[in-house]
């Protein structure tokens, strides 16, 4: 698969469960920290977005969680985007960094709710165009 932007993070003691591994919902965490990134790298501010009243929000997600994380475990966490409709879809995938080894796969979905409604955002479009186009 083609990603279009990765970083790398490390699994802290306080994300792990009674069994010592992450807990399933500190992959989501990971995934908005990664698109939150991303955004940046795009020259974008999710906050400064927001106070121009577009507001990007998650519609709907799917994950697979494939292989535990443990604490001090070093990941990468790797995107590629893809636009249906108004819908902006990332494909977000988390490896444990030792070994390459695939730990997390996601396919999350979000929309634009621009002054409260669904709707476009132009400066989200042109921030992410080079990547529709590939």
């Amino acid at each position: 698969m083609k990603y279009y932007f990765e970083t790398r993070m490390e699994v802290r003691d306080y994300e792990c469960d009674i069994e010592g591994i992450v807990n399933n919902a500190q992959y989501i965490h990971y995934c908005e920290h990664t698109r939150h990134l991303f955004l940046k790298e795009c020259g974008l501010s999710f906050a400064e977005m927001h106070r121009k009243g577009v507001d990007a929000v998650v519609a709907r997600m799917q994950l697979q969680y494939k292989v535990p994380l443990c604490p001090d475990d070093e990941i990468i966490s790797r995107l590629r985007l893809e636009k249906e409709g108004i819908k902006y879809v990332f494909f977000q995938d988390i490896y444990r960094a030792a070994d390459e080894q695939l730990c997390f796969r996601g396919k999350i979905e979000l929309v634009c709710l621009v002054n409260g409604r669904l709707g476009r955002s132009e400066d989200y479009d042109r921030a992410f165009e080079r990547f529709f186009e590939q």
